[in-house]
């Protein structure tokens, strides 16, 4: 079963924006040699609303390729049209990614019914096991956890990437769902908590910069080693604050790039780091060991 961290890892871009899949190379190297559980490909943190179908496929592709099955990838084939969500799906699992990750539809505002009849429908259309993932901050509609539940009886939806930051929310969720249902935080500076309650993990922006302490991290925490979880953490929480900012994936972006792992390529209507912002994140990686 899938736990640790995973990293929800950048598109790594050349100056002028396109993709740059040398460099997604060298980051899946460096993941894998870091014990990165598990690699995140075009989700949020990897600019899924900027690049196209076809760009979006070949990040899927290239991914695989590059974890050569070192480590599970999971494939993020969201949308707001439950046609396209489910045709992105299709493809990941002909491709060969381990799991697809997919966002609650955003703009749409849907129901509770509308979330259950989409996620079912993407699980019944395509052979390949299904994480969940509700961040409401982006998305507006927020998933209940009583629609949760309802699909978590669903066959190929396994788990879930929880996005609120919330004790309670998380506390009851796991109280009800399947012991097999993986539930993973989607916050960083909530994922110490989630997992100590018994979540699998954490999906992370912090770990495209800090690989190896998000890893062990949870991996003290799922151990139940609590005081060296914490410390870690502790080192961990200027990151966890700074990476956001300015709206994700700016700041991680630019934190890559100053560590010398990525360019600077980002794409409309995103926008450089402010440069009152550099030195903060800076500060923050040196903390962390990141930058010397």
């Amino acid at each position: 079963m899938l736990s640790g961290s995973l990293v929800a890892i950048v598109t790594p871009m050349t100056a002028e924006g396109a993709l740059d899949l040398p460099r997604l190379k060298a980051l899946v190297d460096w993941h894998v040699a870091e014990g990165t559980d598990g690699i995140v490909i075009v989700g949020t943190t990897g600019e899924s609303p900027t690049v196209d179908v076809s760009e979006h496929c070949t990040l899927i592709e290239a991914a695989i390729a590059y974890a050569a099955k070192r480590v599970p990838v999971v494939a993020g084939t969201g949308g707001n049209s439950t046609r396209e969500a489910i045709e992105l799906t299709k493809f990941a699992a002909k491709a060969g990614a381990d799991y697809a990750l997919s966002v609650v539809p955003y703009y749409n505002k849907p129901t509770q019914e509308g979330l259950y009849r989409h996620f079912r429908a993407i699980a019944e259309a395509a052979d390949i096991p299904l994480i969940l993932y509700n961040v409401p901050s982006r998305t507006v509609a927020d998933m209940s956890n009583d629609t949760v539940v309802r699909l978590a009886g669903v066959a190929r939806i396994v788990g879930l990437k929880e996005s609120t930051s919330s004790i309670e929310r998380v506390t009851d969720l796991l109280a009800r769902v399947p012991k097999e249902f993986m539930v993973f935080s989607g916050n960083d500076d909530a994922a110490l908590a989630y997992a100590l309650l018994g979540a699998r993990g954490v999906i992370s922006v912090t770990a495209n910069v800090a690989p190896r302490l998000m890893h062990e991290m949870i991996a003290h925490a799922r151990a139940g080693e609590r005081e060296k979880a914490i410390a870690i953490n502790n080192r961990l929480l200027p990151l966890h604050r700074t990476l956001f900012v300015e709206a994700n994936p700016i700041p991680v972006k630019w934190a890559l790039h100053r560590m010398g792992r990525i360019a600077e390529g980002l794409r409309l209507p995103l926008t450089p780091l402010s440069s009152q912002y550099h030195e903060t994140v800076a500060a923050a990686l040196r903390a962390a060991g990141c930058l010397s």
